[in-house]
């Protein structure tokens, strides 16, 4: 057995906290997270500091929050004054590239999301998959793509490879493709050749899973394992309260759903969650795989998503907000040799902080702006008192920002100065502004955004002694399409009767 421990994260895109049945959620079924959450320790009080997908990530494979990364949305900001040019100038080598240097063998398979999204990251195999390909080239070079072009060619012709989306991207589907070469099989798959490997040097592996994120379309059976009537409704108040954060209605109207109903959105959940049941049984291959060897002891595995979704709760869909169902994730920590087991923690963390956890592992911890979680579990440090999160280009009128405490959460909107005030002890689920009423609790978090957003990179978010408000305006509602724009389609036809042409072209070839 190597000194070192393997270290092997596994991420899954736009998967709440809440789904996970060990953990509390009787309408899902998770025996393989089950497994990992008897491995080890939960971190029930896990965020995402931006949620969103492509800063997310950033914050993973750099322990670098937003100000630092200088990505707030996914959508990339030049350097500010004083910083490095460069993401690693600012940050230091990313995580991989970390590790292969303490001599670890690194590998990282699924979506990384990166910007351009061929960016090398540092791993001695990178086999790289995506949910939207720009050109041909891209859709070719694809890991996932380019297998089902070479060894299932009779797949090839699906646009799209998980399911539509556009229009269709909130409607129940089931994928195009059968459960054996799904994204998530394949990943699976890829990862245990990478575990069955007789390389003698300690492994840092990074799964990336493409779901549960939308259009939510599990295979054949794990689209009608739930029953839409079994599933409970969606969570939320006046429409008017729960979205005080414009950003909320527009990207409803964004991805076409802006007029959900109850029936629909159980159906949704149903789908969601037999995408996460399926996604469980491709992990469990994986975990099989890191039992089978001898070191399996002495590997620490670690479970989280990059953000979460909020499936209806607060009448609204996707992410980008800090309201927990998109802001709070699933965070699952395991190492048999040195953590203890089936334990919960209600320490608030972050995922800045798996870089501190993936290099403590490997001897030396490099927290960054993260903490040492390892050295916090063994109690050679103190907890963090506040959590900060961030959204929206600093500066202008979609910036907000989050305050959590053990008790407490503050959001603060740029858009019309708005703010909302939770108490997570007794309204988890966030059905109560109480900014108005504890005036003292909204002073004293803000103050703490205050001084997070005074430092390089975030400091354009402040106007004077405050942070720069705008006056509220509605966001201008557009709809996004997502298409297959590698095979030259970008939008519906002006007129239905052209496609109807083309389509009589093709046959005739």
């Amino acid at each position: 057995m190597t000194e070192q421990p393997n270290v092997l994260f596994i991420m899954t895109d736009q998967q709440r906290f809440d789904t996970i049945r060990a953990l509390g959620n009787t309408h899902i079924v998770t025996p393989n997270l089950d497994r990992l959450v008897k491995r080890g320790i939960s971190f029930v009080n896990a965020y995402s500091t931006c949620p969103v997908c492509v800063p997310a990530r950033y914050t993973v494979r750099t322990g670098c929050e937003p100000p630092t990364i200088r990505i707030f949305s996914n959508g990339r900001l030049d350097s500010a004054p004083g910083q490095a040019e460069t993401m690693e100038g600012r940050c230091g080598p990313y995580l991989a590239r970390t590790m292969k240097s303490r001599g670890y063998r690194t590998f990282g398979i699924g979506k990384f999301h990166t910007q351009p999204w061929d960016e090398e990251l540092g791993y001695d195999v990178h086999l790289h998959s995506e949910e939207l390909y720009g050109t041909p080239e891209q859709r070719h070079h694809d890991a996932y793509a380019g297998w089902i072009e070479r060894e299932h060619p009779e797949y090839d012709f699906v646009e799209a490879l998980m399911g539509e989306r556009t229009d269709m991207y909130l409607m129940p589907q089931m994928s195009p493709m059968p459960g054996e070469v799904t994204v998530e099989r394949w990943a699976a798959d890829r990862a245990v050749e990478q575990l069955r490997s007789d390389d003698v040097r300690p492994y840092f592996g990074f799964v990336s899973f493409i779901g549960p994120h939308p259009p939510f379309a599990p295979p054949i059976p794990f689209n009608r394992m739930y029953d839409p009537d079994h599933m409970p409704n969606p969570v939320a108040t006046d429409i008017e309260a729960d979205h005080l954060d414009d950003q909320l209605p527009y990207m409803n109207y964004h991805i076409w759903g802006e007029d959900i109903d109850l029936p629909r959105a159980r159906a949704l959940k149903a789908r969601y969650y037999g995408e996460i049941t399926y996604i469980d049984d491709c992990l469990g291959r994986i975990l099989d795989a890191v039992e089978a060897r001898d070191d399996a002891d002495n590997t620490l595995i670690c479970f989280f998503a990059d953000h979460g979704e909020h499936l209806g709760d607060h009448h609204a869909w996707q992410k980008e907000s800090f309201f927990d169902a998109s802001a709070h994730v699933p965070f699952l920590a395991s190492w048999p040799k040195r953590l203890p087991a089936d334990t919960r923690r209600e320490d608030l963390v972050c995922l800045t902080d798996l870089f501190a956890l993936a290099t403590g592992a490997s001897g030396n911890a490099e927290p960054r702006d993260g903490i040492d979680l390892l050295a916090m579990i063994e109690g050679r440090q103190t907890p963090r008192e506040f959590l900060v999160g961030y959204y929206g280009n600093p500066g202008t009128r979609i910036f907000k920002v989050m305050v959590r405490d053990a008790e407490w959460k503050y959001i603060f909107m740029a858009n019309g100065g708005r703010e909302q005030l939770f108490n997570m002890k007794v309204d988890p689920h966030e059905l109560e502004n109480r900014a108005a009423e504890r005036p003292e609790i909204v002073q004293g978090l803000k103050d703490v955004a205050l001084s997070a957003c005074d430092r390089p990179g975030c400091r354009e978010a402040l106007d004077g002694g405050g942070l720069k408000t705008f006056p509220f305006e509605t966001m201008g509602r557009k709809r996004i399409y997502q298409f297959d724009v590698s095979r030259g389609i970008r939008r519906f036809p002006e007129d239905p009767a052209d496609l109807l042409e083309q389509w009589k072209a093709s046959q005739t070839r």
